[in-house]
């Protein structure tokens, strides 16, 4: 399905993103798996991707800078001679209210989450126009749909991906590349295990399937969006969710 593209999920080191990553090296790409600090599980990863027969390797990079974004497109670019398949997983959570929550806390999660998904387009768009081909996979939330108690921070980053996705989706269609999002609902990751039992509880009541999602059931979603089987499909926000934002 994906033989021979050259794919780059940020954020890759778990999680959501190691399942992309997977999913995609699993169909033929060859994947670069961006961390930040995560060095030790982003190598584990692609050598997990390589030992079952895929091609992948991990690259550092936090996406909340500008010019290192620039130096890891480049990078790929520059080993790879391509880039067909862009998923901006990378993000970050500071939960508080929003009356007692720092300004620290709030630039923090919008620089990673929204300005490090600008970032990474910014600089791999001047290859996809030459190439004339590309599918830029973003991934929100459910929360940037519904907004959460206590994740004004989060929620306005992951509403503010779903602006980008449709804006960058306009801009770049007249060159075939397409933009989309994904939108997961609750999914068991890292990041929510260390939500306490009452608060899981409470989320799962919201949601009519009953459950929460694996990353797998994400990955799938974002595999189809980075497939030709999603072809013309540009600009849009598929929800993720057990029903919980319909």
């Amino acid at each position: 399905m994906l033989t021979d593209k050259v794919a780059l999920v940020t954020g890759a080191s778990r999680g959501i993103g190691c399942a992309i990553a997977r999913k995609l090296a699993e169909q033929g790409a060859f994947v670069y798996l961006n961390y930040n600090g995560s060095a030790q599980k982003a190598q584990e990863a692609a050598a997990q991707i390589v030992q079952a027969g895929g091609r992948a390797e991990a690259v550092q990079c936090n996406v909340a800078d500008f010019e290192a974004c620039k130096k890891m497109i480049e990078s790929v670019i520059e080993k790879s001679g391509r880039l067909d398949i862009l998923v901006n997983n990378a993000g970050i959570t500071k939960d508080g209210l929003l009356m007692k929550m720092s300004e620290e806390d709030y630039d923090r999660v919008l620089d990673t989450n929204l300005k490090g998904t600008f970032n990474t387009i910014r600089h791999a768009s001047r290859y996809l126009l030459k190439q004339r081909s590309g599918s830029i996979i973003n991934l929100t939330s459910v929360s940037g749909i519904l907004g959460n108690a206590g994740q004004a921070n989060y929620s306005a980053s992951k509403a503010g991906v779903i602006g980008l996705t449709k804006s960058t989706a306009r801009e770049l269609a007249s060159r075939g590349i397409r933009v989309n999002a994904v939108a997961p609902g609750y999914v068991e990751t890292d990041m929510t295990d260390g939500l306490s039992e009452q608060v899981k509880k409470q989320m799962l009541q919201q949601i009519p399937l009953g459950r929460a999602a694996s990353p797998d059931e994400i990955a799938d979603v974002a595999l189809f969006l980075a497939s030709d089987h999603s072809s013309y499909m540009t600009g849009q926000i598929l929800s993720v969710d057990g029903g919980m934002a319909m």
